[in-house]
């Protein structure tokens, strides 16, 4: 009994001497890269260490110094120039399940692991120091810089870093998620089952400042609960159309509410500045839009879009499942002023508007607007009425070669006008009068034009036209048809007025000159996409001090 006794008293301290002499050969740099050499030859990883370190003043930490770890075939996915990891009893069970997890000075490259794999260390506190973080393939893209933070608990899974199930707060010096970039950035949050909530996000953005709270569930749909925007100075080389469509190309994103103050944004062909806005309680799903008691709240220096260009623009929009009340609108454009009220209906996709006012405009027409008028408006967009319309001392200008016009002091009231209807621009109901100081018409000039309409389903009835043109007066009036092929009639009559004016109008030269008294009678078709002269057919008697003429005009050519 005495021999066995010695005998195990002598393995038992042939088997401490060899721990002691592994626990010492571990903490020297050939004992590190024999155990790095090991795990890379006997797992699918590969490890590379420079030292390992213990201390028994903290018994349940391991120091793993210049630490490098990562697929085989791979480049790394982590490397840090120091790792302390924490011990717990779980590791009997579980080797790779630590207590505590510190990385510090390196960097986290996600993008080298393989879609299916994912870091084998799980940690019930994994600590981030000075680290670097690229995760450009997770459902929300990530670069980060200067990360400090922690992750409780941290099991990482193939597609998130995160895991299924934490806690999680970082800040970071810099960091691009989901494209969009900060400095300074405070994050705090969990994630639970693929939903992700942030508790608390604070940057410096873009020259401002962003504070707000969100989350996203397991299919992408965000819910904005909190967000604020200061003195953003944005600057994109993106479209208006490519800036907002990463927001339309989302599932579904719902704002509770969103504040904006004193921004500044610009791209290529458009830019915003001295934005303050308010929006509240709206879902934006692709090109379409729900909200239940929302409201938009806006109100700018600028805002440009191309050759468009408004000057302190107010708007104020209540939202709701039955469509938009404008309740107002007014801004500064072309040197004059628009304001307007009225509303959008969901069911029929009509924009009524109860008042319109123009007052003061200095406006040159695009020379694309003819297009404009005849190309369909968009699905959104039915109709368009007007309750009741003025205008006040506007000049409109057409540059045109072929047909310029201008018209001085332009004045004008309307009342029930229906100016679009199944998407197509038009007069198809109401009354409207309109009058000027001064006008000209491809070079002819004319003195108080004056117009009034009254249209309805089958025509548009000009009721009176008149116009003072040298030393005489033009009267006249008109019928457009509402049939696709719009039948036109004119009766015009000129009293002591240059004979030339016919000819400046397109009616073919006549061999008179000096003040004349002439009845045009004309009928044509105003088709879109068709030339007008093919169509005309009419008559014209002029007389002079000098001479008379008759003419008859058959598809555009006197005979």
């Amino acid at each position: 009994m005495k021999f066995l006794g010695k005998f195990f008293l002598t393995v038992l301290l042939l088997l401490v001497l060899s721990l002691v002499v592994i626990y010492v050969l571990l903490q020297t740099q050939w004992g590190a890269g024999g155990f790095s050499r090991y795990v890379s030859d006997k797992t699918a990883w590969h490890l590379s260490l420079s030292k390992i370190e213990h201390n028994f003043s903290s018994p349940s930490h391991i120091i793993l110094d210049d630490f490098s770890f990562g697929h085989d075939g791979q480049p790394a996915a982590l490397v840090a120039k120091r790792v302390d990891l924490g011990l717990a009893l779980l590791q009997f069970s579980d080797p790779l399940n630590f207590s505590s997890i510190e990385l510090r000075d390196g960097t986290v490259n996600l993008a080298n692991l393989t879609p299916d794999d994912a870091l084998p260390f799980q940690a019930g506190r994994l600590q981030l120091n000075n680290m670097r973080i690229d995760s450009p393939n997770a459902a929300l893209p990530l670069s980060a810089r200067q990360v400090n933070g922690g992750i409780m608990p941290w099991k990482p899974t193939a597609k998130n870093m995160l895991g299924s199930d934490a806690q999680f707060q970082m800040s970071a010096g810099e960091m691009t998620l989901n494209q969009v970039s900060g400095a300074h950035v405070l994050i705090q949050g969990s994630v639970a089952k693929g939903r992700m909530v942030f508790s608390n996000v604070g940057a410096d953005l873009a020259r401002g400042s962003m504070t707000g709270s969100a989350e996203r569930d397991a299919q992408g749909n965000w819910l904005i609960r909190q967000l604020r925007l200061n003195d953003i100075r944005l600057q994109t080389v993106h479209s208006l159309a490519d800036f907002l469509r990463p927001i339309q190309d989302l599932p579904s994103v719902t704002i509770n509410r969103l504040d904006m103050t004193d921004a500044r944004l610009q791209g290529p062909d458009w830019a915003v500045t001295d934005l303050d806005l308010t929006l509240k309680n709206l879902t934006w799903q692709g090109d379409s839009w729900r909200s239940d008691d929302g409201s938009l709240s806006l109100n700018a220096s600028n805002f440009i879009n191309g050759r468009f260009e408004l000057n302190d623009p107010i708007v104020n929009l209540d939202l709701s499942p039955q469509g938009i009340a404008l309740t107002q609108f007014s801004s500064r454009w072309a040197n004059g002023v628009i304001r307007a009220d009225g509303a959008w209906s969901r069911s029929d996709q009509r924009l009524t508007l109860n008042n319109l006012a123009i007052a003061g405009l200095e406006y040159t027409l695009p020379e694309s607007w003819r297009d404009s008028w005849l190309a369909p408006l968009p699905t959104w967009l039915d109709s368009v009425a007007v309750n009741r319309f003025t205008s006040n001392r506007n000049l409109i200008i057409d540059i045109n070669p072929a047909f310029p016009f201008q018209m001085t002091s332009l004045d004008g009231s309307g009342e029930n006008l229906l100016l679009a209807r199944q998407h197509q621009w038009g007069i198809w109901s109401g009354k409207l009068s309109l009058n000027a100081a001064e006008a000209t018409f491809n070079r002819v000039d004319l003195r108080h034009p004056s117009l009034s309409l009254n249209a309805d389903e089958r025509q548009i009835q000009v009721t009176e036209l008149s116009a003072f043109s040298g030393g005489g007066m033009l009267e006249g009036s008109a019928s457009v048809g509402q049939q696709p092929d719009r039948p036109l009639t004119l009766n015009l009559k000129g009293q002591a007025v240059p004979a030339s004016v016919l000819q400046s109008w397109g009616w073919p030269a006549l061999p008179a000159s000096g003040a004349s008294n002439f009845q045009l009678q004309l009928d044509a078709s105003l088709k879109a996409n068709a030339p007008l002269k093919s169509s005309a057919n009419g008559s014209l008697s002029l007389r002079t001090d000098a001479q008379q003429i008759e003419q008859r005009m058959q598809a555009g050519e006197v005979r």
